[in-house]
C-alpha cells in the first residue's frame, strides 16, 4: 500500500467505558450472550433469518398479523421474500404504535430555515398532521399502490408528505429539490405517478427559488399524474391549476384528524428511490415495508447510538435515500430527527455549528466534501459556539481522506468524538460498513460491517484479500436489499449478481487493514490502472488536499498508449494562484514522494469546483467523460452542472 492510505496507521480513538455501556450494540449483545463484535458478526451473517428476527424484535417491529417465515430464498439469493406472510404498515412503527404513551408529547422532529425560523413536532402533532394529509390523499381519490412524488424543500411537511404516502398505502416517490423538469418527469412517468406534493419554492443564500413551475414543466409530461399538492413556503405566486392543484393548508384544513392506517403485506412497496447511472434511464430501487425502514432504523441504533430523547440530524435532501433513512430511522428508535432548509454555510461559515448549539444535536451527519470547504475558514467558527451536546460524527457519500478527517476529529472534537464512518447505497437501504461506538477506529475507517452484512473484498479472480485493495462484495441476503429495480428486473440482476455466482458486487473499491479495519477507496469503475498497478482515486487526491492550498481534488484515469492509463488531477485551490506552474510542479513533487514516480499525474488543471450531488458526492465518471469530450450522461442529480462545463474547457 502506497503512504497516501496508510492502513496499517495507529488508532486514535478508543471507546470509553460510556460509550461502550450505553451502546444499543452493548445492549443487543448482553440480550442473546454473544461475548464480542467478532462472535456478533459470524452469528448475524451465518444465520440471517436468526439476526433479522432478532433485529425486529429489538426494533419493537409490530405487526397487525404475525409473519409465518422470517425469509423465503426459494427463488435464490438475488430475490429473496421477508416476513413471509405478515400484515404491517411501517407507519405504526414510526407513529401509531405511541400514542397514548410517553413518547406521545416528546419531540419527533425540529427544523430551522435559512432565516432562522424554527418549528418543531411531538410525536402527537406529527401524528395528527399525517392522519390529515392521509385523509386529504384518500379524498383526491388516492390509495394502496398509487405513486406519489415528493418534489419539496427540506421542510417538516415533506416528513408528513412521506408518512402520509406510506400510511394510507401508497408507494413513495423521493426527487431531489434541485432537479430540473425533465429529470422529474423521467421519474414520475418510469412509476406511473398519479400525484406529487410540491411547493411554490424555497430559499438558498437568501434568494428565492420556484419550483412550482418546474413541477408544471413535469407534470404536462407525465399522462397518468393527476393531481398536485402546493405547499405555500416562500411566498412566491404561482400559477393553479384548477381541478389538479390543491393548496396544502387549504385541503388538510378540510381533514379530521383520525384516519385508519392501510393494512399492508410486509412486502408491499413502499418506496421507489431512483438512482443515475452513467447511461440509460434511471435505477429505480424497489423497497418495502419490512425492508427499508428496518435496515435504516438497525444501522441507526448500532452505528450511530441514538436514543430517545437523542437528535440526529443528518444533512441531506429527501431524494437522496439518507433523507427517508433518516424519517423512518430516528421515528423507529424514538429518537428526534432535525431537518435545516438552507445552506450550510449561509449566512456565514458558523451556522452548521450554530444548529448544533441551538438545537442540542447529538449526532451530526456531514460529507467529507463539506469539511474540507469548511476547513478554509479556520477554527474560530466553530470555537464560537457551544458543541457539548455532539456524542458522535457520522459521514457518508464518498471517501475521506486523512487530513480533514483528523481536522473535524481533533480540532472540532478534541479527539473525544468519533466519527461513524458509514458506507452503502440507495439499493442497500443503508450500510455495508460502519463505525460503531464499541470499537476503535483510524483515520477514514470504518469499524468493520455492519451487523448481518456478509461483506468480503475480492481480488480480479474472486478470492479474499487482506491488506490489498479489491472489490467489495456482499456474500448472503440482508432484510433491506432492494427487491430489485422497478419494471427492470435483469437490469437489477446485471448490476449486482453477473460477475460471480450469488455475489452482490457493489462497485465500490475496498481494502482490511492488518487489524481488521476496512476502507472504501472510490467507485471501482473510477479504479485508475497504471502500468499495471490498480490505485484509488482517493490514493491520488490524499496526497494533494494535504497541501495548505488544496481544498478538493479529483484523480481520475485517462487513456495513455504506453502506461494503458495516466492520471489527470483537478484541483480546487483556497484562492487563485498567482504562481500556478511553481505551485504545480510542488503538487507533482508530493504525489511523487507519495506514491512514486510512475503515479505521477500526467496533468494537473486548476477548477473553480468540481461536479457534485446534493449529498457532496463528487461525479468522477461525469469529470472523466468531460475531460475526454464525452457524454456525461444523466447530470440532473448535480447541483453545479456548471462545473462540467468548465471541466470541458479546462482541457
Amino acid at each position: 500500500m502506497s503512504e497516501a492510505f496508510d492502513f496499517g496507521g495507529e488508532i486514535v480513538w478508543h471507546p470509553t467505558p460510556d460509550y461502550i455501556e450505553k451502546a444499543h450494540l452493548t445492549r443487543f449483545m448482553r440480550q442473546h450472550d454473544i461475548p464480542d463484535f467478532n462472535a456478533l458478526m459470524e452469528r448475524s451473517t451465518v444465520d440471517v433469518a436468526w439476526f433479522t428476527e432478532a433485529v425486529l424484535q429489538y426494533l419493537d417491529i409490530q405487526f397487525y398479523e404475525p409473519y409465518q417465515q422470517v425469509v423465503d430464498l426459494s427463488a435464490g439469493i438475488a430475490w429473496p421474500r421477508w416476513c413471509v406472510g405478515g400484515k404491517m404498515n411501517i407507519v405504526h412503527n414510526c407513529l401509531d404504535k405511541y400514542i397514548g404513551g410517553p413518547l406521545e408529547d416528546c419531540q419527533a422532529l425540529i427544523w430551522e430555515g435559512e432565516d432562522g425560523e424554527t418549528r418543531s413536532l411531538t410525536y402527537g402533532e406529527l401524528y395528527r398532521q399525517v392522519n390529515r394529509a392521509a385523509n386529504a390523499l384518500r379524498s383526491l381519490g388516492l390509495g394502496k399502490g398509487d405513486a406519489i412524488g415528493l418534489y419539496m424543500p427540506m421542510t417538516p411537511e415533506i416528513v408528513v408528505a412521506l408518512l402520509a404516502i406510506a400510511k394510507i398505502g401508497g408507494i413513495i416517490l423521493p426527487l431531489f429539490s434541485g432537479y430540473g423538469a425533465g429529470a422529474v418527469a423521467s421519474r414520475l412517468e418510469d412509476a406511473g405517478a398519479k400525484a406529487l406534493f410540491t411547493a411554490d419554492g424555497f430559499f438558498r443564500r437568501g434568494k428565492p427559488v420556484v419550483m412550482k413551475n418546474t413541477a408544471d414543466e413535469a407534470a404536462a409530461m407525465v399522462p397518468t399524474l393527476e393531481k398536485l399538492i402546493v405547499l405555500e413556503h416562500a411566498g412566491i405566486e404561482v400559477p393553479m391549476q384548477p381541478g389538479r392543484d390543491y393548496r396544502w393548508d387549504i385541503l388538510l384544513a378540510l381533514q379530521s384528524e383520525q384516519a385508519d392506517t392501510e393494512i399492508t403485506s410486509a412486502e408491499d412497496p413502499l418506496m421507489i428511490i431512483y438512482t443515475s447511472g452513467t447511461t440509460g434511464r434511471p435505477k429505480g430501487a424497489l423497497h418495502t415495508h419490512c425492508g427499508f425502514p428496518v435496515k435504516a432504523a438497525q444501522d441507526m441504533a448500532f452505528g450511530t447510538d441514538l436514543h430517545s430523547g437523542q437528535v440526529i440530524y443528518w444533512m441531506t435532501d429527501m431524494g437522496w435515500m439518507m433523507g427517508p433513512w433518516l424519517v423512518f430511522g430516528a421515528l423507529i428508535l424514538g429518537g428526534t430527527l432535525f431537518i435545516y432548509d438552507g445552506a450550510p454555510d449561509y449566512p456565514g461559515p458558523d451556522r452548521l455549528w450554530a444548529l448544533v448549539e441551538r438545537h442540542k444535536i447529538h449526532i451530526l451527519g456531514v460529507s467529507p466534501t463539506l469539511i474540507r470547504a469548511l476547513i478554509p475558514h479556520g477554527e474560530e467558527p466553530f470555537r464560537r459556539h457551544d458543541l457539548s451536546s455532539l456524542r458522535f460524527f457520522a459521514s457518508t457519500g464518498e471517501p475521506w481522506n486523512p487530513a480533514p478527517w483528523m481536522w473535524l476529529f481533533e480540532k472540532v472534537g478534541g479527539r473525544r468524538i468519533p466519527i461513524i464512518n458509514y458506507s452503502g447505497g440507495t439499493e442497500i437501504s443503508g450500510g455495508i460498513l460502519m463505525g460503531n461506538p464499541i470499537l476503535p477506529l483510524k483515520p477514514c475507517s470504518f469499524s468493520g460491517p455492519c451487523p448481518g452484512m456478509a461483506a468480503d473484498v475480492f481480488n480480479e479472480d474472486g478470492k479474499p484479500v487482506r491488506q490489498e485493495v479489491g472489490e467489495l462484495v456482499l456474500k448472503a441476503p440482508w432484510i433491506g436489499m432492494t427487491r430489485g429495480f422497478w419494471k427492470d428486473p435483469q437490469r437489477y440482476i446485471d448490476t449486482y449478481w453477473s460477475r460471480w455466482p450469488d455475489i452482490w458486487v457493489h462497485g465500490d473499491f475496498a481494502a482490511i487493514d492488518s487489524d481488521g479495519l476496512w476502507y472504501i477507496l472510490g467507485r471501482s469503475d473510477d479504479t485508475i490502472k497504471v502500468g499495471g498497478k490498480r490505485l484509488g482515486p482517493a490514493e491520488i487526491e490524499s496526497v494533494l488536499v494535504s497541501h495548505p492550498q488544496v481544498v478538493e481534488t479529483a484523480a481520475i484515469g485517462v487513456p495513455d498508449p504506453i502506461k494503458g492509463s495516466a492520471v489527470v488531477a483537478f484541483v480546487v485551490l483556497a484562492e487563485n494562484c498567482t504562481e500556478c506552474e511553481e505551485l504545480r510542479q510542488e503538487l507533482q513533487d508530493m504525489v511523487v514522494r507519495a506514491l512514486g514516480k510512475p503515479l505521477a499525474p500526467r496533468e494537473i488543471l486548476f477548477v473553480s469546483d468540481l461536479p457534485k450531488t446534493r449529498n457532496a458526492k463528487l461525479m468522477r465518471r461525469m469529470i472523466r467523460a468531460a475531460y475526454l469530450g464525452q457524454d456525461p450522461g444523466d447530470t440532473s442529480s448535480l447541483v453545479n452542472p456548471e462545473a462540467v462545463e468548465e471541466i470541458r474547457s479546462a482541457r
